[in-house]
Formats: structure tokens, sequence, C-alpha cells
């Protein structure tokens, strides 16, 4: 199967490739090309942006969160769904070559040049231009050898400061034999804002993330040779693979049961699979913004509750007491709550001093200590998630810490620590962040759960 395709990646971080991939895809979106966004890792933000470019969900490829063998699958799923894109622009991950830290893997395992490899996609490297000259000639050459398996089809050079400037770096490159795709210059107003776990997501910036993904799609169409990036991309061979499909991964549970899934600027963390899965599984799912709706929709059998940045909007989710009554509600009558990271800190009984739904009696507060990392975990308690034993593969992002409750056992353990997360009744918090595509039998297990509460509390009414 072909998709025309390219890698966005970089020598480090920092030097630009979410500017110039999230432009590349407005810029060729805007020539009025479908374009499918996707991301190298487990990063939420990105592909926000991604998305805005796009108009079109940007989706994450991560080996160690799904497995080698789905990132061609859920490359396919997002390039073709819902209707087939034109070509697929993929943003990698901190340095080309960089990879999980893990003592599980080999080193370079997750990286962009594995992702790279496994979607037989040409590399585009975005090199930050502004501190060297003829030196690049040497860099470049190194990147595009290191590996074999690692096509690097072009450069594009960043933060460039001059016409002189950029003659001499093009003139080095020409040297090595790389073709350079296009140099942008130096432009600190396009600056994305940032905050303490990284780029401010798109949700919460509205219009101002969109005038920034228009003007970088008018900067990058004006820098770079799209006709040459778009002939790189239809050199790709064809993948030999089929698109993933959620409905071959789960069997549909009858009964039909309401999933709310909370939304909104206060909830942008996701993985469109996961919601998938819990449609393939037989859900019905619906979107819930805790931060505008005072009541969960009617019917509502079960909630899930994801990752965002709740302490920015902590006073707001505080104020609505009737959503957070709501909640607290659902939960003591056995329905299934499944919660992470900023879910779980708003099930707790306070966030900063300020109340929340009160779900879970554990007080939460910012740390001056950022927790990052891949994490290998296996639960330890069963849950309306998964039942013990459960291996899982997902990663930890956050600068937060909970008090343990009493009443409520581990959720998940990993590397010889103590238990992590909560598990009280139908109740699973943890501040493990998991792509259920890697764990499909937590979407099914989850729905199962909420048809199987929805009932003994249908057997409850009638008596």
């Amino acid at each position: 199967m072909t998709v025309p395709r390219i890698v966005v990646a970089a020598p480090t971080s920092n030097a630009g490739k979410t500017s110039v991939a999230t432009g590349l895809i407005a810029a060729l979106a805007a020539r009025g090309l479908t374009v499918s966004p996707h991301k190298v890792g487990p990063d939420y933000i990105d592909p926000g942006y991604h998305g805005l470019a796009a108009g079109r969900p940007g989706r994450n490829v991560d080996p160690w969160m799904v497995g080698e063998e789905r990132i061609a699958p859920l490359f396919l799923r997002g390039a073709l769904h819902p209707r087939p894109a034109d070509l697929a622009v993929v943003e990698g991950v901190m340095g080309l070559f960089d990879g999980a830290s893990h003592p599980s893997v080999e080193p370079g395992f997750s990286s962009t040049a594995h992702v790279a490899r496994l979607l037989r996609a040409p590399v585009v490297l975005v090199v930050d231009g502004s501190s060297q000259a003829r030196s690049v000639a040497a860099l470049v050459h190194g990147f595009a050898t290191f590996d074999p398996g690692v096509r690097l089809g072009g450069v594009v050079l960043n933060r460039v400061g001059s016409d002189r400037h950029e003659a001499i770096l093009r003139e080095a490159l020409a040297a090595a034999g790389v073709p350079v795709l296009g140099a942008v210059r130096r432009m600190e107003q396009l600056h994305t804002p940032s905050r303490h776990l990284g780029l401010i997501p798109a949700a919460e910036r509205s219009d101002a993330a969109l005038a920034t993904v228009r003007r970088l799609g008018e900067v990058v169409a004006a820098s770079v040779d799209l006709d040459a990036v778009l002939a790189l991309a239809r050199s790709a061979p064809p993948l030999d693979a089929r698109p993933w499909d959620p409905s071959a991964e789960v069997t549909p549970v009858p009964g039909r049961p309401r999933i709310a899934v909370a939304g909104g600027p206060a909830f942008t963390f996701g993985y469109a699979e996961n919601t998938e899965l819990l449609e393939a599984a037989g859900a019905e799912v619906v979107t819930v913004d805790p931060l505008r709706e005072e009541s969960l929709p009617a019917g509502t059998a079960g909630l899930v509750v994801g990752g965002g940045f709740p302490e920015l909007h902590a006073a707001e989710l505080s104020a609505n007491e009737s959503l957070r009554a709501d909640v607290a509600a659902l939960a003591a009558r056995g329905a299934p709550v499944a919660a992470e990271c900023a879910g779980l800190l708003y099930l707790a009984r306070d966030l900063e001093g300020l109340p929340m739904c009160g779900v879970l009696d554990v007080a939460t507060a910012m740390s001056p200590r950022l927790t990052l990392g891949y994490r290998a975990a296996v639960a330890v308690t069963d849950s309306v998630l998964a039942a013990a034993g459960t291996r899982v593969r997902g990663h930890e992002f956050h600068r937060t810490h909970a008090d343990p409750p009493s009443g409520a056992a581990g959720a998940w353990r990993w590397s010889g620590d103590g238990a992590e997360g909560f598990v009280a009744g139908a109740v699973h918090a943890s501040y493990l962040h998991l792509h259920w595509a890697g764990s499909p039998q937590l979407a099914q297990r989850f729905v199962a759960s909420c048809v199987t509460a929805e009932r003994s509390e249908n057997v409850r009414a009638h008596r």
C-alpha cells in the first residue's frame, strides 16, 4: 500500500522541527492537498498543532507504546481515515537517533530513525544553522551515514541569519551531496509559547494558535521548495501492511453503554485510537467539557478523564460545583471511571487547596520535580481497566504529586518501585498514560465493566 510520506527530524531537540513540520503541513494543505499528520513518540501537544494545520487529527506512532508491529498499520489508519490523504508528514522526536532510555530495549528503540525505518520513509533533516557555517556539512554527513537503513532525503536549514549565511551553508552542503530543500530565516515572532511541561496545547490558544499555524504555513511556503518535498514523499516505497482496524482488536459488548470522555482546554491529552476502540467495543462515546458543562450527559454509564493541564484551570474546574457533584455521584453509584494524570487530579479531594470532585480522598499539588519517562508496568489490582497481572507500556509526564489516600489499592507497579495510582471500587486513577492500541483489551474491559455496572444499577432500581 503506497502513501507518499516524509519524516521531519533534527540532530537535536529545539532545532525547530515542530515549526517546520507544522508549517509544511499548513503550506501543503493550503495548496489543496489532504495531509495526514503524525508524531513520533507519546507527545500530545505537537499533534494538536498538526491537527490545526491539517484539519484532521494528528496521530502518534510510538513503538514503545504500541509495539513495532503496529506502527505501519496505525500510520496507514491515520493516512487513510476518514479519507485517504495525498501525503503524510511525520514529525520526529528529540534527535534523529535518540530513543527510549530503558533497560528492556536496545539503544535507539522508539527513536525517529527507528520509526523512519519501520515506515520506509525518507527523512528531512531540520538543521539549526544559527551558530555554524561550513561545519554544517560534517554534521549532515554524519547523520546521513550513521545508519544505512535511514535515507536522508534532504535538509531544511532553520534560523538562517542572512543571504550570505544561507549561501555559505548551501555551498557546504552541496559538497556533502545532500539536497537543501529550503532555508528559513530567524523569526522570533513565531515562537510558540511554552510552559512547565512543554508547548502550550493548541486547544488552549484557539485564535492565537490558528494565527501561528497560518503564519508558519506562509513562511514555509516562501522558504521551502514544496515541489521537491512532494517528490521526495512520493519516492517512498509501498508498505507491506494493512491499516489498523479497531473493530478487529476488540469484540463488541452488547448493551451500548454511554461513556463520557472529558475534553475541552483542561483535558487536551488523548489518543484518537482510545476513543475508536471504545466505540468498536460497543460504547457510545460523548464528550464533556468540565470547564463549561454543568452535568454529565444523560444516561452516562462510565467516565474517562485523560491528561492535560487542570492545574492551570483549577479555579474554573473547582467553580463548576454542579459537574463535580455529578462526577462524584457517578462514582458513588459504582459506575466505572478511568483517569490518567490530569484526570487523577480532577478526581482528587483538592488541587492546590481548591476543591475537586472528591472521588478519591487525596490531596494533590504542584511539585518542583518533573517526572518523565517510559514505563513497563504491571497491574497490581483487578480493576475496571485491567485484570491483575496485565502488562502494559506507557509513559509518565507530570509535575504534580498526590498523597496516597486511605482505602485505595495501587494500580500499577514498575521497576521494583512501590505501587503507583489508585484503585477504589470502580475507579481507576493513575499518572500512567496509555495508548490503548498497544493494549486493546483495556477498552473492551472498560466497556464491559460499564455494561455490568449499568445492569446492576437497573436491578437495584427495580427491587
